[in-house]
């Protein structure tokens, strides 16, 4: 049992104490391993379990190897929760320009609330743009990078967004292995957030479980927003993951 601890503790253990105040952790479930038939009984379920909102990631076949949904399921789903949305727009450029607007309308609030628009760095030439319309529509424009795609790709932007997600594995699908190398771009991004006093959540996505390995480390790097997708929905009790998601995650902000 103790060599046991230990070897968790050594592989748990962060590089260094968060930086900056922490911010209040956030569960987001993805409802990429919902069941597409029942998508509506999901997400009341999941408001029940405790989260903080819904993530949909819309995917073209086209920007990542698979196909989701479009802005009219998602704007269905506001029949079936009061849970706050947010749309990752894991698509083409044309894709992101031509249907920005219904996604941004789709992923508001009961009542009109700005809802978290989340385009890719990759996939917008003029991201300053895409930012500035998402806000212009009455959304919360965030930004998405890619595992390859180094941090400074969002250095001259952060003063435009609300949240940063940081992709911990490559997006298109589910149930992938947390790509460890991110941490250090997590503290990158956290450091520049908190020298420039800016009001921006930071966010990760895959491979994101209930360990010290994936959210602890994440959130001792710096990220306080936690899309957990087949981490969750592996529970039968998805109350009980969001609880034991956000213990670990608070724990490890104080290390």
């Amino acid at each position: 049992m103790k060599l046991k601890l230990a070897l968790l503790a050594g592989a748990a253990a962060p590089a260094a104490a968060l930086y900056g105040a922490p911010r209040p952790v956030q569960i987001i479930p993805s409802v990429l391993p919902a069941d597409f038939a029942a998508l509506g009984l999901d997400c009341t379920a999941l408001e029940k379990a405790g989260c903080d909102r819904i993530q949909f990631d819309v995917m073209d076949g086209n920007f990542v190897p698979n196909l989701t949904f479009g802005p009219d399921v998602i704007a269905a789903q506001r029949k079936t929760t009061k849970l706050m949305f947010e749309t990752q727009l894991m698509v083409s450029e044309r894709c992101t320009d031509a249907m920005l607007p219904q996604f941004t309308e789709a992923t508001k609030g009961p009542n009109g609330e700005p809802g978290v628009v989340i385009v890719h760095v990759e996939a917008c030439t003029h991201i300053h743009r895409s930012l500035s319309n998402i806000r212009a529509m009455g959304g919360s424009p965030s930004v998405a990078l890619n595992p390859s795609t180094p941090a400074e790709a969002v250095e001259n932007i952060l003063d435009l967004v609300d949240h940063v997600l940081v992709m911990t594995v490559n997006p298109g699908f589910g149930g992938q292995a947390y790509i460890p190398t991110m941490t250090d771009k997590i503290e990158k991004i956290r450091k520049w957030i908190v020298d420039r006093n800016l009001d921006v959540d930071i966010e990760v996505d895959g491979g994101i479980k209930a360990t010290p390995e994936t959210i602890g480390a994440c959130a001792a790097a710096g990220a306080n927003c936690f899309i957990a997708g087949s981490g969750l929905f592996a529970y039968d009790d998805m109350s009980q993951g969001v609880k034991e998601l956000k213990a670990i995650a608070e724990e490890y902000q104080k290390k």
